[in-house]
Formats: C-alpha cells, sequence, structure tokens
C-alpha cells in the first residue's frame, strides 16, 4: 500500500471541514459533515493498519518507497492526516484530539526536518521535483496551524503558519523553474499537479484560523491566488488525463476541499461581495471532485485494480 493513499483521507475529510463550515454559514445539515469525517476517520485507520503492517511484513519495500525521491514525500501525509483527525474528532472529544494532535504534530515536524534535510544537500535530479515537495513542510506546517488553533494555541498556530508561508514561497520557485525549463512531466506524475492547488487554499484556512476579525487583504490574496491555481488545473485536465485513472487522482482534492473552506470562513467572519458569489461555485466544485474520485475510486476496488501490481 503506498504512502500516497493517505491523500484520501486529506481530501475526505477536508469535504467534511468545508460542510462543517457551510453548515454554520447556509444552515446545510450538519450531518453531512460529520458523515464524512467518520467515512476518513475509518479509512485513516485502515490505512494506518496496512502502512503498519508494510513495515512489519514488507520492509524492504517500505524502505525503498522512503528512500524514493518522489514517493518518499508521501509519507508525510501520515502526520497531516493524523491532525485531521484531531479536528474531526474535536467536537466529541478534547484528549482525543489533543493526543492526535501531539502524534501527528511530532511525525510532520520530524519529517519535514529529516526530508528537507536530504534535499539540502543537492544532487537532485530536476526530472523529481514535482508538487509532491509540498507535502512535508508546507502542507504539514499549514495543518499543524489549523489543528493548534482550533485546539486553542493560535500563537503557537502563527509559528506553524510563518513555517509553511515561507517553504511554499521557496519550493514554488523552484516547481515552477523546473515546469517551465525541464522535460515536460510524463503521465504517471501529471495528477500531482492537483497538489499545486493545495498551497494558497490550505494557507488561506491555516491564516484565518490563526487570525481574528474581518478577513483582510492577505486572506483575500490567497484565496485569490488559490482561484487561479484551480483555472490553471482546468485548463491542464486534457492532458493530465493523458494518465488513467488511479488513486493518484486524489491529489486534486485537498486543494479542491479547502478552496471551498476559505469563502465559506470569510464569509463566517463577516466577508460579503465577491467572496459571497464565489463561495457556491467552490462548494459545489469540491463536492463534485471528491464524489466523482471516489466513486472511480470503488469502481477500481470493486474491480480489484486499486492497489498497484509493483512500485513504479
Amino acid at each position: 500500500m503506498p504512502a500516497s493513499f493517505f491523500g484520501i483521507v486529506l481530501g475526505l475529510a477536508g469535504l467534511g471541514g468545508a460542510w462543517r463550515v457551510a453548515a454554520r454559514v447556509w444552515q446545510l445539515p450538519g450531518v453531512i459533515g460529520e458523515a464524512l469525517m467518520l467515512i476518513a476517520g475509518i479509512v485513516w485507520a485502515l490505512l494506518l493498519a496496512r502502512y503498519a503492517a508494510k513495515w512489519i511484513y514488507a520492509r524492504e519495500d517500505a524502505l525503498r518507497e522512503l528512500e524514493h525521491p518522489i514517493q518518499c514525500c508521501f509519507v508525510g501525509l501520515i502526520g497531516v492526516a493524523t491532525m485531521l483527525m484531531s479536528i474531526a474528532v474535536l467536537p466529541y472529544s478534547r484528549p482525543a484530539a489533543q493526543i492526535a494532535f501531539a502524534l501527528g504534530a511530532c511525525f510532520t515536524i520530524a519529517f519535514a526536518v529529516w526530508r528537507t534535510g536530504i534535499l539540502w544537500r543537492g544532487g537532485r535530479d530536476p526530472g523529481t521535483t514535482t508538487p509532491v515537495l509540498y507535502l512535508p513542510a508546507v502542507a504539514g506546517a499549514f495543518v499543524t496551524a489549523t489543528a493548534a488553533a482550533a485546539l486553542g494555541h493560535r500563537d503557537w498556530g502563527q509559528l506553524a503558519f510563518g513555517a509553511g508561508l515561507f517553504s511554499w514561497l521557496a519550493i514554488e520557485s523552484v516547481l515552477l523553474h523546473r515546469l517551465y525549463t525541464v522535460t515536460s512531466l510524463p503521465a504517471p506524475l501529471r495528477p500531482t499537479l492537483g497538489i499545486q492547488l493545495a498551497p494558497p487554499a490550505v494557507g488561506g484556512v491555516a491564516y484565518l484560523s490563526v487570525t481574528t476579525g474581518t478577513p483582510d487583504m492577505l486572506a483575500f490574496a490567497m484565496l485569490g491566488y488559490g482561484l487561479l491555481q484551480a483555472l490553471l488545473l482546468l485548463r491542464l485536465f486534457p492532458w493530465i488525463r493523458q494518465q488513467p485513472f488511479a488513486a493518484s487522482y486524489w491529489a486534486l482534492t485537498f486543494g479542491a476541499t479547502a478552496l471551498a473552506a476559505v469563502p465559506l470562513d470569510m464569509m463566517e467572519r463577516g466577508a460579503t461581495g465577491a467572496v459571497a458569489s464565489i463561495a457556491p461555485y467552490t462548494f459545489v466544485a469540491a463536492n463534485l471532485t471528491v464524489g466523482l474520485i471516489a466513486l472511480a475510486t470503488l469502481r477500481l476496488i470493486f474491480q480489484h485494480r486499486l492497489l498497484p501490481k509493483a512500485a513504479t
């Protein structure tokens, strides 16, 4: 089982979070958001058990994945998914949420420092530079900020947001240089471009979590950049679709669901005008994205084609 499968948890929990805010802003049924969080929790538990079994019964495969220049970054999603579970369970058990957050944050920080330290040594093939580089430090820091603020530690969340923000800006410059100047991404890697939507959207959720009052210019700017990334992905989707559907398409979901949550969070904080006009469209788009990918994934499961036959 590839560690990238934890991206499924991110998409489901992200949509559940968007529904929670929509229930408060638009008075939609709250049970939908809670059901999505429950499904995300079940998937997280199953994947965590399978990943642990991988280290016990297929240790060489796990080590190869950890040393792979692309696949290794997905291992960082274990901590991110665990912190999202802390947000999911918070309304029901604060102690459980605190434990999940502590475990997820510690894993995320340790893995991000370890992996980034390897990158700083250099010697990397530019062809292996893909948006997965955002996962350890950027996604990890932004979700840490959001979860910390949810638990009442807004000052710690602000520190995490700073770590994620400046890591995002630095990595994005490297990634865009690769996309502009190096050989085109091979088809199997193209769905990872969906991660490109995550930094401004997930970062926007984090920023709103660690601040108070009416949303300021930075919140609007991050939403605007997220919308631009979404339009670029729509423009490139026929090119991305040259890769037949696989679980890698879940890379599109975390950014899409966060992009739906940002305008809703801003509306809850008093924003009107353009944000209120955009919110219904991004919310519907996120539901369609996750719904269609989930249905396609279930089809692969029933056809016994979800798990890859061999690492590539």
